[in-house]
This record gives structure tokens, sequence and C-alpha cells, in this order.
């Protein structure tokens, strides 16, 4: 007779996580009643209807249920064993996109199929996780070695570049979630922390005509070329374990800068950027000469990071004007607040704000927002999603919503850790890492925060590729958690 034991260990919905489905069917229920608020015109009669957009998120919503029931049914091996057929296909697939006649809001990421639309940039997300998933479980993988270290950033790499020649650069960014992930497994924290210094140094464009107290240098120089100085001392410390010299260079660093600032402001006013440049020529040269005379690498590295964080910044500005899309360029100036732009590029955001904020505490009620149903906010059932549960639902509707989505990023982040292989852990990791890009940069898109780079918000904007992308992305996972406790035949 089988015992109650034993019958979990046979059963796929014995074992299945439901408390991460719950959350997943809470946030489709919110995400449906934002679409409804979001498109709904005054003197519409039926929100079902196929003909309207609330209708129609219904089908995908369906759909998704239909497909999350397949997901579960196959077994959580077959996601491992054709992790890299699954990965070339989606690839494949990208690149023939980039040639495909139908252009849709300047992009060429969708493939039209008579009244379907269905974009593979979406679905190449849990085909990556699942190759990258392959591959670091192999026997050997370490992050810690270069060869494993550039063999899964290529994997990320690749269609990051084919979604690009899409024009779809918002969908391409995604990818740098897996980064998050690489450093859960391994992925040395520098390498982490150069991109967040850098982010930081680009945001020092928007002081570069802004000028310190009474004297003429530039505030965006200025406070990038001491925090460069800051961080390589703390990089002393932290890498090359010397404490001495960490607290040598920050002294030196710092006390001059002050004592330079002080002389230009009160005797003779100059530019004391030229001052700094000479004080981290100095900082370069010194770890240079440790690197040398201890053969300590990290001393070396240290400098390197230093040389290319002033580069990066000196460089900054010619890529904002030079090298980036003039759409593209809008966008982060008025993200830096070099431009308003009201009328074109800032309006999305500045109207969202406005619906965000008029929501209040408890906000206007269900189909009574005046922002969204007047349309004065574009995409605002898709890319700007997010205002209408502002404007609608208030702080509160909104707080749960990202109380909501916490829980299930924590969720992932709690099977991931309680995985057998280490396949299901870094495919686990991987999904939290997108959701929480996704979350974390259309949120702040919305509420001004963050560049506009055109990226869904899981579970709540409108169509089914999207929905489908995320619907794989977790029940994937969900499979491959259910399969550490079946038993095997």
């Amino acid at each position: 007779m089988q015992t109650q034991n034993d019958k979990r260990q046979t059963s796929v919905w014995y074992c299945l996580d439901w408390w991460t489905v719950g959350i997943y069917i809470a946030l489709l229920l919110f995400g449906w009643i934002s679409v409804c608020g979001a498109s709904y015109t005054y003197g519409e009669t039926d929100i079902f209807s196929l003909s309207t957009r609330s209708g129609m998120q219904i089908v995908w919503i369906g759909t998704s249920f239909a497909l999350g029931f397949i997901l579960l049914m196959l077994d959580d091996r077959f996601y491992d064993t054709f992790a890299y057929v699954i990965y070339a296909a989606l690839l494949l697939l990208l690149f023939l996109t980039i040639f495909n006649p139908h252009e849709i809001k300047g992009s060429r990421s969708w493939i039209v199929l008579g009244p379907i639309r269905l974009q593979p940039a979406e679905f190449a997300k849990f085909a990556t996780a699942l190759a990258i998933s392959k591959l670091m479980s192999t026997f050997g993988f370490d992050m810690a070695k270069p060869k494993s270290f550039f063999s899964a950033v290529a994997i990320v790499l690749l269609p990051m570049l084919f979604i690009v020649g899409q024009r779809e650069t918002g969908s391409a960014l995604v990818y740098l979630a897996f980064f998050l992930m690489f450093y859960r497994e391994g992925m040395p924290g520098s390498i982490l922390f150069t991109g967040v210094a850098m982010v930081i140094y680009f945001v020092g464009i928007k002081y570069e005509q802004v000028f310190l107290l009474d004297t003429p240098t530039s505030v965006g120089k200025f406070v990038v070329l001491l925090l460069v100085q800051v961080f390589s001392s703390c990089m002393v410390y932290v890498y090359a374990h010397n404490r001495q010299v960490a607290l040598r260079l920050l002294t030196i660093c710092t006390g001059v800068t002050l004592l330079v600032l002080l002389f230009s402001e009160f005797v003779i006013p100059f530019d004391i950027v030229w001052v700094q440049l000479g004080i981290s020529a100095f900082l370069i040269g010194y770890l240079v000469f440790e690197g040398l005379s201890t053969r300590i690498i990290h001393y070396l590295l240290i400098a390197l990071f230093s040389v290319g964080s002033i580069i990066f910044f000196y460089s900054a500005d010619y890529v904002l004007n030079n090298v980036m899309e003039p759409h593209q360029r809008v966008r982060i100036n008025v993200l830096l607040g070099l431009d308003d732009d009201l009328a074109g590029a800032g309006y999305n955001v500045h109207q969202s704000e406005i619906a965000i904020g008029s929501g209040g505490l408890q906000g206007k009620g269900f189909l009574n927002g005046t922002q969204t149903k007047l349309k004065f906010v574009p995409e605002q059932d898709t890319d700007f999603i997010f205002c209408t549960v502002g404007e609608e639902e208030g702080f509160l509707g909104s707080a749960c919503v990202l109380l909501l989505f916490l829980a299930l990023i924590l969720r992932l982040i709690y099977l991931s850790e309680r995985q057998s292989f280490k396949f299901g852990r870094v495919y686990g990791y991987s999904v939290a890492s997108i959701f929480l890009f996704h979350v974390f940069i259309n949120v702040g898109m919305v509420l001004g925060l963050t560049p506009v780079i055109g990226i869904p918000l899981p579970f709540f904007s409108y169509g089914g590729s999207s929905l489908w992308g995320f619907t794989f992305l977790l029940f994937i996972f969900l499979r491959i958690d259910a399969g550490r406790n079946l038993v095997r035949t």
C-alpha cells in the first residue's frame, strides 16, 4: 500500500511550490485589473469583449495557464538535456528576426503571423538561462577561471547582439541581469563594483557644467575624480589587504584636494581639476610601483581600474553626443536633467509622475483615473502600466504590488538555495535576477529614476509575448524545483 510520503514523491502536484504559484496568480489578477484601468475608454460596456485590450489580456492569461501546465508536465530532465538545443533555436530565430520586413515603432523585433505578433527576445531569456545553467553545471566549470567566465559571458552576449541588431536596445539590456547571478556563483565582486562605478561616473555628466563654490571647477569632474581616488584607495585595503598603504593614499588624495580647494576658494580661484588629475597620476604611478616591487597583481589591477575610470568618464560625453542614437541621447539627457523636453522624450515620464502623484494614498478607484482615461500617458497599458496602479490604487495599492514582487523574488531565491544540483540553482538565480531587473527598471522608469528603455512590467504589461516569456521562465523553474523530491523511474 502506498504511503502518503510515497505519493508526495511520485506526483509533481504534491512537490510543486504552491506559494509561488499563488503569488503568480495574484500578480496576474492585479495585472489584469491594471490593464482594464489603462485601456478603458469612457462609454465601454463590456471589458471582457475580445475587441478590447482587457478582453484580449484574459486570452493571454488563459493561454499562460495552459503553457504553465504543459511545462509542469514535462520531465525536469528535459530542460537540462535540451538546454543547448533550445538556446540554439532561439538564437537562430533572433538572427532571422533582424531581417524581417515588419517594423513596429522603429524596431524589427516582432514576428507577425496574421493577427498574432510575437517577440522572440522575450523567449530568448529562458533559453539563455537554460544554456548558462547547463554550462555552469558542467564538471570543471569555475567562474574564477578566465576561460569559464568568458564562456558564460559569451552565452549572454550573443542574444544581446542579435537583439541590438533588431533595434531593441531596452530588451538587450535586460540580459545584464545575468551578471547578478554570476556574482552569486563566484564572479569577483570587483567586476560588479566596476559596473556600478561606471554608472555613478556617467551620472557625473549632469553636473559637468555646474561650478564648485566660487571656483571655476566643474562639480561633475571634481566629484568623479575624487571618487576614483577614494575607490582606488579602499580597493587597496579590500583586495591587496594593505591597510597602511590604503590609509596613506586616502589621506594624501583627500588632504591635498581639500588644501587646494581652500586655496582656490579663498586665495586665487582656479580649476583644481588639473591638480586632481595630477593626484590621480601620482596614485596610479604609486600603485604600479607597489605592484612591480611586491609582485602583487592586485595593485596593477587597481591601477588599471583607476585609468579605466578616468578614460570612461572623459569619453562618456563623446559617446553620449556622437555614438548614441538621437532618441537614446534625448532620453539620457532627460534622465540626467540636462533637458526637460516635456513635449518630447520627457513627456511620458512627466505625465506618469502626474498620474501617480494624483492617486494619493488610497487612489481614485477602479476605472476612475483621469490621466489614464484621457490617454495623457503614452504606452500606459504596456511600458507605463505602473502609473495606472499608482493613480487608481494609490500609494497603498502600489506598495502591495511591490511587496508581491518582493515576495516573488525572495521566494525564488529561497527555492534556488534549496536545489540539489547546480543546474537548478543557477537557473533559479537567473530567473530571480531577470525579474528583479525588470521590476527595478520599469518602476524606476515610470517614476523618472531610470532611463526610459521600454521594458515590460512582469505580469502587468499588456501583451502575449512578455506574459508567455515570464511564464516560461517561472514554470520551468517550478518544474525543476518540483523534481527534487520525485522518485525517478
